[in-house]
Order: structure tokens, then sequence, then C-alpha cells
């Protein structure tokens, strides 16, 4: 267990890993990270809300990111972020009650009104954008939309 209500496993599991044949075992600091971001975000998000927090991503190892096409310089690579959803909170709604909670992250990301992307980091930016498609592409608004 990282903390009370987080295991490693749930941060280790994909699909497209399983697929592919990547090997999701993480070494020492991959668990660190994820033990720290669970510690400062995840698990005060939790205990604030009592609602269960399902991870959708958590570690990738480079293999997994390229697959994916994940950014090259994602922190997912180090464990050190996580994308996530609640059952009775909206991403918004998740949002905007971990920058109300003061919780300290590098990152966080409104994603497409689906999902929320935390990360953490030893200097956090504490830089709050939101995801959205434009023409195919997406485009990184500043703030919370």
């Amino acid at each position: 267990m990282l903390t009370e209500n987080f295991s490693l496993d749930e941060f280790l599991i994909s699909q497209t890993a399983v697929r592919h044949g990547i090997d999701m075992t993480p070494p020492q600091i991959v668990i660190d990270n994820l033990k720290l971001l669970c510690v400062t975000v995840l698990q005060p998000l939790r205990n604030e809300t009592g609602e269960a927090i399902r991870i959708s991503s958590g570690y990738r190892p480079q293999a997994l990111n390229d697959i994916i096409n994940g950014s090259k310089t994602s922190g997912h690579r180090f464990g050190r972020c996580a994308d996530f959803t609640m059952q009775y909170l909206t991403p918004y709604e998740v949002c905007d009650l971990i920058i109300g909670m003061d919780l300290v992250f590098d990152q966080l990301i409104h994603e497409f009104s689906a999902w929320v992307h935390v990360g953490i980091a030893e200097i956090p930016r504490d830089e709050i954008l939101t995801a959205v498609r434009e023409n195919g592409e997406t485009r990184y608004l500043r703030g919370l939309a």
C-alpha cells in the first residue's frame, strides 16, 4: 500500500502494456514518487470527500509512453502524475476542490471535461490548465475552464 486507500497495483494497470508485453514493474524511485503523489494530493482528496478515486493512468514505462504517443516530457514515466475520475464529482468539480483545498501540485489539468490529471514535482509550478480539442488538435488553456 502506498497510503491507506491507494495500492501500487492500481497505478500499474494498462491494457495496452498487456497487449504489447510491456513490463510494468516500476523501479523504486517510481514507487517513491507515486507514494508522494498519494500522500500530497490523492489521499487528502479521498479523505476530504470520502469518495473512491479511480486511477485511469498512472505509471507509464518509456515503451508504453511511446506506444500511446504520450508526451516526451510526461511525468507518468517517473510516477509523478496520475489521471483519474471520481464517481460523484465531475472532473471540473474535482479540480476546483483540489485548488480550494490548497494542495501542493505541479500541474493540474481538467482534461476534455472527462478526467483530471494531477502531477507533482520537486519545485511545483502550481500550473492549472484545461485541455480542449480544436480542429482535431489538443490545446491547453490557462486556468480552469
